[in-house]
């Protein structure tokens, strides 16, 4: 089952841009699709090699916080096509 997951991560200290771009660029080496905007990244792929990767990039992320929130959304489809049709 494919999957297309949507994460926003918003550490809650003033040095925040560090933790953001190394989480990002960990995800980029992990081998998914990655699509990123200025507001989010996203990943897309089989389910269980997505969350295997999320799960330890996401506790690599917040273990460089302080304090931090980390949304998550999660589609049951592959999106990184996705183009809209108006």
């Amino acid at each position: 089952m494919n999957i297309s997951v949507e994460l926003t991560l918003t550490p809650l200290q003033d040095t925040f841009e560090e933790p953001i771009i190394s989480f990002i660029k960990r995800l980029r080496s992990s081998g998914l699709t990655v699509l990123e905007n200025p507001l989010s990244t996203q990943v897309y792929g089989e389910y269980d090699n997505v969350m295997s990767i999320l799960q330890t990039e996401i506790k690599e992320a917040l273990e460089m916080v302080d304090k931090g929130l980390l949304y998550m959304k999660i589609v049951k489809s592959d999106r990184s096509e996705y183009e809209p049709h108006f």
